[in-house]
């Protein structure tokens, strides 16, 4: 959006204050429109607050403003107390939520360089104008470069925990950048000694973080060491983010313990049950127990079973939740970001098939058959596009999908006696009665992940352009079903794959690495491989 874009805002001070705000230009940064709002409502709001805005994406619910550009041109505001804000505790008239995410964004393109302390700013500008004027560099105390490391530490652990090599090496070349006075002039790229200084500093800044309770180094501490040579090695078996998360794994909300979030767990249970549901009392309860959900299925017990762990929280058996629960984890609206990239690659990726279509092998054969169906559908519906898109991947990139993609022929009952898909599901799992040949249900036991198709008769074709219904299914379990296009059960598949903490389909490894670094941008810092390596150059040609 452009900055020159008028912002007509109704700001809630607090739960029952409202004031409206006009903004003649959007500010920059979300830090920015923060800085906006305090100066305007001072001194009600001489603290630190976050915002949160009503999505119109999700029904006007509350999110937490992350990025101003998905600030709508009207909307609703709440201020939020930060927790860290030492007056949190106290009476107030801003209504305090029990959870905000500890971290905002992930690793950015180009690191931002942090402010140091004032004397050690005097001695760099001072050293920038040398090295500018006559190539000298800037000769450091041990304080000063202490300081230094201490608040570069500081900021890159405001985005991760466990930054990865390229990820430190990035950090150290935005440091000489914004101060060349720092140069190594023995170092061939002038910071490679700074790369390794912040590496050493960032295992100290997590020990000291670890000593002070914080759940995501904590529970890598008591590795291998003096005091315990019978532990496993310290390198081993570490918990961290691994698929460019951004709250893996976040303390409790100030003020709570795990029993008293045990509670809310109950409260939640309850509400599902419930005919008429609240969602928004959901949404709260759900927001405030996130870190103990984290704590469960990543360090108290991965192995748990999809089925318990959703017995345990069956809020993510509902869409809206999915949706929330991977917005809390990696702080990116799933169904904007995944439909957009994905409505701005169809064009190119169908063409690419097209291509690969027309020449000899399996694969080519395969997506022939795929273009052909393709042919005979609307090209004008976006949702035919999409099924084409993602159901050719897989067959692309050459990975086998007869354990992902599984075909239901419900024909029988559903035209013959009318039945419900959810009801014919129903009677499926309690009565023997329906275990006929005509129902040829497919074999789920054994799957661990998998999309199942529901369709009225036979099909020859491997794409289904209007199925009667798609289930989810995660270990042999139906988690969710009546799910009416494609696209929209790969979007909640991936969602739910992250909530629980699930690993790829090792089938269709390059299928999902491509959901996640090409169309939803989350860059594990790891190479692409050379299949969609080539994948995306080709997307990216312009013709």
């Amino acid at each position: 959006m452009a900055e020159s874009q008028k912002l007509l805002l109704r700001v809630y001070i607090a739960p029952d204050i409202a004031h409206k705000m006009t903004l003649s230009t959007r500010p920059s940064t979300v830090e920015e429109l923060i800085t906006v709002i305090k100066e305007k409502f001072r001194p009600r709001l001489d603290f630190d607050f976050n915002l949160q805005y009503e999505d119109p994406d999700f029904g006007g619910q509350l999110c937490f403003l992350t990025d101003i550009s998905e600030l709508p041109e009207k909307a609703v505001l709440k201020v939020h107390r930060s927790e860290t804000d030492a007056g949190s505790a106290s009476t107030s008239d801003t209504e305090i939520l029990p959870y905000a995410p500890e971290r905002l964004q992930s690793w950015p393109d180009v690191f931002p360089v942090p402010q140091f302390s004032y004397d050690v700013e005097h001695s760099l500008n001072g050293g920038n104008m040398a090295y500018q004027n006559s190539g000298k560099f800037l000769k450091l105390t041990k304080g000063q470069k202490h300081d230094i490391l201490e608040n570069m530490a500081k900021a890159m652990h405001s985005f991760k925990a466990y930054p990865s090599d390229k990820e430190v090496a990035k950090a150290a070349e935005a440091l000489i950048s914004k101060h060349p006075c720092l140069t190594e002039p023995g170092s061939q790229c002038g910071w490679y000694g700074w790369k390794t200084s912040l590496k050493f500093k960032m295992g100290n800044f997590r020990t000291k973080l670890s000593r002070s309770g914080c759940e995501e180094v904590a529970v890598n501490s008591g590795k291998r060491s003096k005091n315990n040579p019978e532990s496993e090695s310290p390198h081993s078996n570490i918990k961290r983010a691994r698929r460019a998360e951004v709250n893996y794994l976040p303390n409790f909300p100030k003020g709570e313990s795990a029993e008293s979030l045990e509670q809310q767990r109950l409260q939640i249970v309850e509400e599902v049950s419930k005919t008429e549901r609240s969602l928004g009392l959901i949404e709260r309860l759900m927001q405030s127990t996130f870190a103990l959900r984290r704590k469960q299925i990543v360090v108290d017990n991965p192995s748990q079973a999809v089925k318990e762990f959703l017995e345990k929280w069956p809020a993510l058996r509902l869409e809206s939740q999915i949706a929330a629960e991977f917005h809390r984890i990696t702080n990116i609206s799933l169904k904007n970001k995944f439909y957009a990239e994905l409505d701005n690659h169809t064009p190119r990726l169908i063409a690419v098939y097209r291509q690969k279509a027309a020449r000899t092998g399996k694969a080519a054969e395969a997506l022939r058959s795929i273009c052909s169906a393709y042919d005979l559908t609307d090209h004008y519906d976006i949702n035919n596009r999409r099924t084409v898109a993602l159901r050719a991947l897989p067959v692309y990139f050459r990975e086998d999908d007869s354990v992902f993609f599984k075909m239901w022929n419900v024909g029988f009952y559903t035209s013959q006696l009318n039945f419900n898909v959810n009801y014919l599901i129903m009677l499926m799992k309690f009565s023997n009665a329906f275990q006929t040949e005509e129902l040829d249900e497919p074999d789920i036991a054994d799957s661990a992940v998998a999309l199942v198709s529901m369709v009225n008769g036979e099909s020859s074709s491997i794409v289904q352009f209007d199925p009667a219904g798609i289930a989810i299914v995660l270990e042999g379990d139906i988690v969710l079903r009546d799910i009416s296009r494609l696209a929209d059960a790969f979007l909640l598949m991936f969602g739910l794959i992250y909530a629980l903490h699930l690993n790829y389909p090792k089938e269709l490894t390059h299928t999902f690495n491509f959901i996640q670094k090409v169309l939803l941008g989350l860059d594990d810092s790891k190479p692409l491989t050379p299949r969609l390596l080539s994948l995306k150059n080709e997307l990216l040609i312009k013709e």
